[in-house]
């Protein structure tokens, strides 16, 4: 079974099981921008219940562009790394607002341009929001993928995950995918013990634990 084929299976089946939706809870453009960022080293969950805070108390971008770093940090404190975080989130509020009319801009070039985005950031903000075909290469991501043998040569680089399954998952199941490859790497494909025995790709999967 060559690769494309491979992974229009794992499409198929994982649709059947799990559903496309993002696990992070956001409302406004910036919102899912600047939870994604802090979701760095730290759960999905955890990110929900800080900026549930984080966005009662700075309503606008601008209230959040103007706020001191030391209550942001201070919120934010339960994702980790939050003064780095915190830098990040103000800074990027400002550049929007200068920059971008306080619109996050929909290229992944500009994107990568607003403090502390990077490539996965990037990447689900222009599938989540602009609906353009994208692969979120985060740790679910990659392990998966690696595990099912959809990485040519194993790599674990996000870049390298990103640009080899954009060339084998088709582009308008891309975004879907890998909102699945979440759910589905939390309830079975988990990075320690995953449960083989009950995996519905597990015929396919050159890794499986059976």
């Amino acid at each position: 079974m060559n690769l494309k084929k491979k992974a229009a299976l794992v499409v198929s089946v994982l649709k059947e099981h799990y559903p496309d939706t993002c696990s992070l809870v956001a409302f406004k453009d910036y919102e899912l921008l600047f939870a994604t960022r802090l979701s760095a080293q730290c759960t999905d969950a955890r990110v929900n219940e800080v900026t549930k805070v984080l966005f009662s108390r700075f309503k606008s971008l601008k209230s959040l562009a103007d706020a001191d770093i030391e209550e942001i940090s201070e919120i934010i404190r339960p994702c980790g790394l939050f003064r780095t975080k915190a830098r990040d989130l103000k800074l990027g509020a400002q550049y929007l607002i200068s920059v971008h009319n306080g619109k996050v801009p929909d290229t992944m070039e500009e994107l990568l341009m607003v403090p502390g985005v990077g490539r996965k950031t990037a990447n689900l903000i222009l599938s989540d929001i602009y609906g353009k075909p994208a692969i979120v290469a985060d740790t679910h991501c990659i392990r998966i993928s690696n595990r099912l043998g959809l990485i040519p040569d194993g790599s674990k680089d996000p870049y390298k995950v990103e640009m080899a399954l954009s060339e084998t998952v088709e582009p308008s199941e891309q975004a879907s995918l890998c909102h699945r490859f979440v759910h589905f790497g939390r309830d079975i494909c988990t990075a320690r013990s995953p449960a083989c025995v009950r995996c519905p790709l597990a015929d396919i999967c050159p890794s499986k634990e059976i």
